[in-house]
């Protein structure tokens, strides 16, 4: 399915700010606009590079004052996740060498703390090793967490969400990954785009490494929905977000669309100059 998504962003910096942002999907051409004119600027020093997780990251500078950032784009995406019951999770000295690092430990995603163990026990009970058990965790948080803004915030880890009973997707995917992780089961957050999410926000989710794919589980959602543009992937929250600063800024307002579009659009990626 052909999905035309995109977000738009009101900045409001008090001094010249250099930004690191995730705006736009690792796959699929985009467009830029900035204070309704197309593209950067020569004076924001645009330049995008591929992060360690291959994901695109777009660093430029906001000048002193309020800047509209857009971003356009049309991604072909999946309308349905996969599923696969019977896959089966690889042991440790078998996994590929990239997927190691999603076992670990992470920021958000304290796995190795024995409580995170004894409540993934808790929850997979006798479900088979594999997509049974990352399914069984997906199943628990959409069941035992509330879907609640204002519970969470920056500093919010998994450990933290359990504890409250309640968060939003971010907190859900850190949830997730952990008691995965706990399992030895490799899992990774992905944020991006959910086309007809209600309320359209920002989106994130977890993929668990399970049979040598990557499988994607939501708990927010109350079946498997496709249409997903991916942004990027990490470890958690601290390797996606969307924007990272380096000094003070407000972000005013977020819009976010993922739309169904079913006529033949061309245009090329736009990450050059404004003229």
């Amino acid at each position: 399915m052909r999905v035309q998504a995109g977000c738009e962003l009101s900045i409001e910096t008090d001094a010249a700010s250099p930004v690191i942002a995730m705006l736009r999907p690792r796959d699929g051409r985009a467009q830029w606009q900035v204070n309704g004119r197309r593209g950067f600027a020569r004076s924001h020093g645009f330049d995008e590079h591929v992060d360690g997780f291959g994901n695109r990251c777009q660093r430029f500078v906001l000048p002193k004052g309020l800047t509209r950032v857009r971003v356009d784009a049309t991604v072909e995406t999946a309308p349905d996740i996969r599923v696969a019951p019977d896959a089966p999770a690889i042991e440790p000295a078998h996994l590929p060498a990239d997927t190691l690092q999603f076992l670990l430990p992470s920021r958000y995603c304290p796995s190795d703390r024995g409580a995170m163990w004894e409540q993934a026990r808790a929850i997979v009970k006798d479900a088979a090793p594999g997509y049974g058990q990352a399914e069984a965790i997906r199943q628990w948080i959409a069941t035992h967490l509330d879907y609640r803004y204002g519970v969470s915030n920056a500093s919010t880890d998994a450990q933290d969400t359990l504890a409250h009973g309640a968060g939003v997707c971010r907190d859900f995917a850190h949830v997730g990954i952990t008691l995965c992780r706990a399992l030895d089961i490799p899992a990774r957050m992905v944020v991006g785009w959910l086309h007809d999410l209600k309320p359209m926000d920002m989106h994130a989710w977890f993929e668990a490494y399970l049979g040598g794919t990557w499988y994607t589980f939501d708990a927010t959602q109350s079946a498997p929905r496709g249409g997903r543009v991916v942004i990027a992937h990490g470890r958690d929250a601290a390797d996606v977000a969307f924007l990272t600063s380096y000094r003070p800024l407000r972000t005013l307002s977020l819009r976010v669309w993922a739309d169904l579009d079913d006529a033949s659009r061309n245009f090329d990626d736009d990450l050059g100059h404004a003229a």
